[in-house]
């Protein structure tokens, strides 16, 4: 039995990794990970965004199309303390630039073939999920610590 009003979303999924880690946890197209794999790589982002100043709090964009890098993305911001802010690729540019510009995004976690589609502020740090996997991949698998707590912000959904 879990409390839920103590448990934060990556914590409970960190816990089934633990129960089942050669399960598949995600199947998109013709990739399918384990959770040992999406922890692992969730993990090494988190290591990757606190390098890049997340912490506790900070609001991360996350502009990706529908893939395992979506979840990797979304679990590796909230393992490095942030909260995440979705944005659709879909979104015109004047919706992505209020987006970027309301939340003051400071880090924005996309895709290669999306960055090149977008005019981003300068004030936003961008992190290509895909260019920069040889960069991301570089750090520790381990479960990434933050100060982050059930009272923290998880994620912002601007409608």
């Amino acid at each position: 039995v879990i409390d839920i009003e103590d448990s934060m979303i990556h914590t409970m999924f960190e816990e089934q990794v633990e129960k089942t880690p050669e399960a598949i946890a995600v199947v998109c197209e013709d990739e399918e990970l384990t959770y040992r794999e999406l922890d692992e790589r969730s993990n090494q982002l988190a290591h990757y965004l606190q390098k890049n100043g997340v912490t506790c709090e900070s609001l991360v964009g996350i502009c990706v199309t529908r893939s395992s890098e979506m979840i990797v993305g979304l679990l590796g911001i909230m393992k490095a303390g942030g909260a995440y802010v979705p944005i659709d690729p879909a979104y015109p540019e004047s919706r992505l630039q209020y987006i970027l510009e309301d939340a003051q995004i400071k880090v924005l976690v996309t895709q290669e073939k999306l960055q090149q589609k977008m005019v981003i502020p300068t004030f936003v740090n961008v992190i290509c999920i895909d260019r920069n996997r040889a960069e991301i991949e570089q750090e520790v698998t381990t479960v990434c610590t933050s100060e982050v707590t059930g009272d923290n912000l998880a994620y912002i959904i601007y409608t």
